[in-house]
């Protein structure tokens, strides 16, 4: 472990002397946080459980990964496990301003369109007026 410790500090040196830095972690948790080969696994799967109908795993994995995301792709040497990192958060941050877009747009068109956009379709679109259709807002 201590071999390949110096081999990747001196591949470090190596780096920063050619004017390249690349991040210390991939993690935002820093030494406490997963290695770049587990983290390459976490970030694949938080990418795929986000089409799940989980968008939010995908900001999970933005912030987990920060690091990787705020770094330059040129940063990565072609051999670091970091290169087949980036795609998954970088993708995940896409897939997420996507679904945050499309559903502001979603709830600012209820909210500032209402009754005068939709029209008769309005009724059956809302849910407050549940109790009125189904007859539960009387005393029997």
């Amino acid at each position: 472990m201590e071999r390949r410790e110096q081999e990747e500090d001196e591949e470090r040196r190596h780096l920063r002397g050619r004017g390249i830095v690349l991040p210390a972690w991939p993690t935002v948790d820093g030494p406490l946080g997963l290695s770049p080969e587990e983290s390459v696994a976490y970030a694949r799967r938080f990418f795929r459980w986000g089409f799940a109908l989980l968008p939010w795993l995908w900001a999970v994995n933005c912030i987990y990964f920060w690091p990787v995301l705020r770094a330059r792709p040129s940063d990565f040497p072609a051999f670091s496990p970091l290169t087949h990192l980036r795609p998954y958060v970088l993708r995940s941050a896409i897939g997420f301003t996507v679904f945050t877009v499309l559903l502001s747009i979603w709830a600012l068109t209820f909210m500032i369109g209402g009754k005068p956009l939709f029209g008769s379709v309005w009724d059956d679109l809302v849910m407050y007026n549940v109790a009125d259709k189904l007859g539960l807002t009387g005393w029997y």
